[in-house]
């Protein structure tokens, strides 16, 4: 891009999601946001759907027809998976020029026969799935920088594939022992009003859910797999907690021979070394996701199991922004040449 800012659509900006892109882009010094479409609300101001926007100067929200599209250059979509394959593909066909950040689930899989599988249709776009490169930014950043369509990993698989991939890699953990038990705030289940998640049916507990088929199920064994080499098929169980964000993952593994905790944290020390979002703390130490609350970071933590050739790794990120529109964000700055911490500076906000 050249000096002049770059101009933003976010489709689906009614969502918590869209929100949180509107958040982080008001005060990005490279971008411009030119349009925000809703369904239901579509007609409405952003101030009229989150308050907390009143005091800024923001595009109407309209429908996803009305967009004029020769006027921008990159879109998020935050939109519901199924949907966004023809929204695309019909984007695309309009206006090829433009750079695509897709946050829902419709472009992730690389295999087509395991997007029907877990999502009961066949993929609409099967042409636009082969060029789209899948969004976590630590492992694929080169390719991103390339991408006309990019696809924003979701927030528990950034979560439980960003500590666990590099391990996998370098031969340090058994690949087919790995369980991950992972914690979810609500906004990890949209803003559309359900029965199940109001105030009265989430607070004072917790509760499994998706047990043995929740769809992430998919990204973990295709990441997985990747760094194997081989098929790899891992326990997964998210869980409902009574937080309004966050993503909380306790991975338990089976270290090879002679690794240990040391072993562990020292890889993915090496790995991480010098990321700007990821911080690995002492060995031992338990990170907390208050930590990461309203910001981009990841927090893992190592910890010795009882037994000698298995090790806990914790792992936590606020699921709308490094699990969702602060990745997108960093894959946005990427594909349009900016720094890739633009925008994405703050602090975790505490307590």
């Amino acid at each position: 891009m050249t000096d002049s800012k770059a101009r933003i659509a976010i489709l689906g900006a009614s969502g918590y999601t869209g929100a949180e892109l509107v958040r982080l882009l008001v005060r990005h010094p490279r971008v411009e946001i030119v349009a925000l479409t809703a369904d239901r609300k579509a007609g409405q101001s952003m101030a009229d759907v989150f308050p907390q926007f009143a005091p800024l100067v923001l595009p109407t929200l309209v429908t996803i027809d009305e967009v004029d599209w020769s006027g921008v250059d990159l879109a998020f979509c935050a939109l519901p998976h199924g949907t966004t394959q023809q929204v695309i593909k019909r984007v695309f066909e309009s206006a090829p020029h433009i750079k695509v950040v897709d946050l829902s689930a419709d472009f992730r899989l690389s295999d087509p026969g395991a997007y029907e599988q877990w999502y009961g249709h066949p993929h609409q776009a099967l042409e636009l799935q082969q060029e789209a490169v899948y969004g976590l930014v630590e492992l694929y950043r080169e390719d991103i920088r390339k991408a006309r369509l990019v696809a924003n990993p979701g927030c528990y698989t950034t979560t439980a594939i960003l500590p666990v991939v590099p391990l996998i890699e370098a031969g340090a953990i058994e690949p087919d022992s790995i369980v991950v038990d992972a914690k979810s705030g609500v906004t990890g289940a949209g803003r559309s009003a359900k029965e199940n998640l109001l105030y009265t049916e989430v607070t004072e507990g917790m509760h499994a859910y998706g047990v043995g088929s929740h769809r992430h199920m998919a990204e973990l064994d295709q990441e997985y797999s990747k760094a194997a080499g081989r098929s790899i098929v891992p326990s997964f169980t998210p869980h409902l907690v009574p937080m309004n964000r966050g993503i909380y993952a306790t991975i338990y593994v089976k270290t090879a021979a002679g690794i240990g905790a040391e072993g562990v944290r020292r890889v993915l020390s090496e790995f991480y070394a010098g990321e700007p979002f990821i911080h690995l703390l002492p060995l031992g130490q338990v990170p907390q996701s208050r930590f990461v609350k309203g910001s981009n970071m990841t927090f893992m933590g190592v910890i010795k199991d009882r037994s000698p050739d298995r090790v806990i790794i914790i792992s936590t990120t606020d699921n709308l922004v490094k699990g969702a529109s602060g990745q997108a964000v960093q894959n946005m700055n990427l594909v349009l040449g900016y720094p890739e911490t633009t925008g994405l500076e703050q602090v975790a906000l505490f307590p």
